[in-house]
């Protein structure tokens, strides 16, 4: 994901302020100049670091926080506030209109994956209970009708489409079809170019004048690094954007364009997409990206991606089965199906508070996930309910049914039976653990059980 590189220098610089204890004046400015040199090195504006450092020094450098009892955490408190205000100190949302339809246009340069989340957009705000409507006015580019119908159809969003009219027409026509059909937002997909030219700004501009457009989304690439800050500014002086929209915020990017937007346009980031599904995109939460950048995980984020693939009677049914003891190899299944869905084990085992650190460079085999899924499916439906009467002709049938070995079949029976003796410690008559015992044994995980290492772990 966009940030590694430097949420791991800025680490390294709290890990020496931590073990200093007390603070001088002098360990802070040394601190903060490496600082500065990471995020320069993460493609943040020149301007942007210039201010931040300067902020972030003038504050740590107060009596208050050198003679405090932990003068470290204090000093990454205030990099973390300081990081929230850079970004925007709360989190942004789409302009709605008084009266429906909302408009949304989507602009962008050509490949910065603009048709394809005007569908990811359209999706979540279907998710929220709206009626939205994807507009086609991209008629210069190859097939760009065609993708958008495509992916339209995956949100399970309708496209209005004319072919290749004007697009000022098409545009014009898709209101008026949104009001007519109950659709109370339209999201209309422009054309982009390879470059900012005067005949694409002139396009749009005569778009927003006849669409009066709510909201006018900038979609950026995120690998581009500061080429996106300078195109925003470019797109924001010619139609005047209202927020920005980030693609492959997933991608191994340096990611300073998040950190100088703000700055450098005054219009926030509103969105950002995490990856090629639709389900892959988010709100983006200034807050939540900065507990990102400096390590501290983001649970917010993993609990919502785990409410939008469980519901709540799910959960409670569940909790009951395990309660009852009678989590079987079924439950498991359906269990990893949902953990797909959330996304990649690296993103979300890096939602984890204090866990980045630990996989970061880890070489994580998703298809790991793949191969337990073809031995429960090798299993016969008495099996997966009760694996304890497994004997050693059984495994061999379930090995050769997945393509798999005896003792990966023999290691998925044991992580099993450890997983149900763990579960009892939480839900089991007068078996409760503590808060602190927990967090005893989270910290103490195996995270090369996710890597495929020593003959090939599997991924729980």
């Amino acid at each position: 994901m966009a940030f590694e590189g430097l949420s791991e220098k800025l680490n390294n610089v709290f890990k020496k302020l931590k073990s200093r204890g007390k603070l001088t004046e002098s360990d802070v400015k040394e601190a903060m100049r490496e600082v500065r040199l990471a995020l320069l090195e993460a493609d943040v504006s020149y301007k942007v670091v210039k201010d931040f450092v300067k902020n972030v020094t003038e504050r740590a450098v107060g009596e208050e926080v050198l003679s405090s009892l932990t003068p470290a955490q204090q000093v990454i408190k205030i990099v973390n506030d300081e990081l929230v205000a850079l970004m925007g100190n709360s989190n942004a949302r789409i302009n709605m209109a008084s009266k429906p339809p909302t408009v949304v246009m989507m602009c962008g340069l050509q490949g910065s994956g603009k048709t394809t989340h005007a569908a990811k957009l359209a999706k979540l705000l279907k998710k929220e209970g709206h009626r939205p409507l994807l507009a086609a006015c991209d008629i210069y580019r190859p097939a760009a009708i065609n993708q958008l119908q495509v992916v339209g159809a995956k949100a399970d969003v309708k496209v209005f489409e004319m072919g290749q009219t004007d697009p000022v027409i098409i545009a014009k026509k898709a209101l008026a079809y949104a009001k007519d059909y109950g659709h109370d937002i339209l999201i209309i997909d422009t054309a982009g170019r390879l470059h900012i030219d005067e005949t694409l700004m002139d396009e749009l501009v005569n778009i927003k004048n006849e669409t009066q457009p709510d909201e006018i989304m900038l979609v950026v690439d995120a690998m581009t690094g500061q080429d996106a800050v300078n195109v925003a500014k470019a797109f924001d002086d010619a139609v005047g954007i209202t927020g920005v929209l980030m693609s492959k915020l997933d991608s191994d990017t340096r990611g300073g364009a998040a950190l100088s937007v703000l700055s450098v346009t005054g219009k926030p980031i509103k969105f950002v997409g995490m990856g090629e599904k639709l389900d892959d995109f988010e709100q983006f939460h200034p807050e939540r990206m900065a507990s990102r950048i400096l390590g501290m995980g983001d649970v917010l984020t993993l609990i919502e991606k785990a409410e939008n693939v469980m519901s709540q009677k799910d959960a409670e049914k569940l909790t009951k089965k395990f309660k009852e003891n009678k989590f079987d190899m079924d439950d498991l299944l359906d269990q990893m199906k949902q953990i797909k869905r959330m996304g990649s084990m690296k993103s979300i085992l890096g939602m984890l508070p204090g866990v980045g650190d630990k996989i970061k460079d880890a070489d994580i085999d998703e298809s790991q996930l793949g191969r337990v899924e073809a031995m429960i499916t090798s299993m016969t439906k008495a099996e997966r309910a009760k694996p304890s009467i497994i004997n050693p002709s059984r495994k061999k049938r379930i090995a050769n049914g997945s393509g798999t070995k005896v003792e990966d079949v023999n290691r998925l029976l044991k992580q099993f039976e450890q997983m149900q003796s763990v579960m009892k410690k939480f839900t089991g008559k007068g078996g409760k653990m503590s808060l602190r015992k927990a967090r005893k044994n989270l910290a103490g995980m195996n995270f090369d059980k996710f890597t495929g290492k020593g003959g090939g772990n599997l991924p729980f």
